[in-house]
């Protein structure tokens, strides 16, 4: 199993970023993904799910209305557009095959939000 995130920065508050996860080594379109963060300090927070098939997804309320999940499965990938970014959004990203205890998570990319 391997998944690579990107698209992480720095961007201003206010601003719009789009993380994509590339993944490998399993069947993609059997597994429900997710996208978690950490923030230096803190216990990570699974942010978004994105079940099997794409048609149900759930959002954490510190990021519901501003951040979508999506996939895409005829490229084996997964992304994350954030919009109305927050200084506490701030975090190390990551991709995770499942969701919760057991989940398999990626290597993170870097999201900072500052003026």
């Amino acid at each position: 199993v391997q998944l690579v995130e990107s698209g992480g920065g720095m961007v201003q508050p206010g601003g719009s970023l789009r993380l994509s996860c590339a993944a490998s080594g399993f069947t993609f379109t059997n597994y429900d993904m997710s996208w978690v963060r950490q923030a230096p300090g803190k216990g990570p927070e699974w942010i978004s799910r994105i079940f099997a098939g794409g048609s149900t997804t759930a959002y954490a309320d510190s990021v519901k209305g501003r951040f979508t999940i999506s996939r895409d499965d005829a490229k084996n990938t997964l992304y994350l557009q954030m919009n109305s970014l927050k200084p506490e959004d701030t975090a190390l990203y990551y991709c995770a095959r499942g969701y919760g205890f057991g989940a398999t998570w990626g290597r993170g990319t870097q999201v900072t939000v500052s003026s």
